[in-house]
């Protein structure tokens, strides 16, 4: 055998093992795919607005200083959560954008990048569980009562706002998801599945 027949053979295997996607299934593609990119955009730009009216509300606030601090330092520190989970986020914003996705392989990749970034979701609603902890804290001892809590109650007050707060982070995260990824990501699955 000589080496052109090596090549066409090298050739039609990789043509076969990556198939292009036809123009119809790539208009069906792009749909879901852009209104993903337009619910990304408009999140990232919600979250945006939530923070800066929160760091204009502290900074006019009349609590007392201590008061200030505790909530800014919490509020930088959710901060920085946001932006690293949105740095992730924003890498597959671009992914989406890519005008390379028109194989089976490409296709493949984008949804498992779709599916890790769903599990990104997920722990960028249950990694505030520490903040509703401190919002806590700082509730409990800053707002001043004619009664101070007993320790029981304080501590009963504690747990169940955790326990509460990582079950309706998780599920109002999964519920967003859903809603808003979910069902486009359901019909990128089965052009996948209609591809093979």
């Amino acid at each position: 055998m000589n080496i052109d027949d090596l090549k066409d053979t090298w050739n039609r295997e990789n043509l076969e093992a990556t198939p292009e996607i036809s123009t119809e299934q790539r208009k069906s593609m792009n749909l879901p795919l852009e209104k993903m990119r337009k619910n990304m955009r408009g999140e990232f730009w919600s979250t945006v607005g939530i923070f800066v009216f929160a760091f204009a509300l502290m900074a006019v606030s009349p609590a007392p200083f201590k008061f200030n601090f505790y909530v800014n330092l919490l509020l930088v520190s959710m901060l920085f959560v946001t932006v690293f989970y949105f740095s992730k986020f924003f890498k597959l914003y671009k992914e989406m954008g890519n005008p390379a996705l028109n194989t089976y392989d490409g296709l493949k990749d984008l949804l498992h990048q779709l599916e890790l970034n769903k599990q990104y979701y997920m722990s960028f609603y249950v990694a505030f569980a520490p903040f509703i902890v401190c919002e806590m804290i700082i509730v409990l001892e800053f707002i001043p009562r004619a009664v101070p809590l007993s320790n029981i109650k304080i501590a009963s007050i504690s747990i169940g706002t955790l326990v509460a707060g990582i079950f309706a982070l998780f599920y109002l995260g999964k519920w967003w998801f859903q809603r808003f990824y979910g069902k486009n990501i359901d019909i990128i699955k089965n052009l996948v599945n209609d591809l093979k």
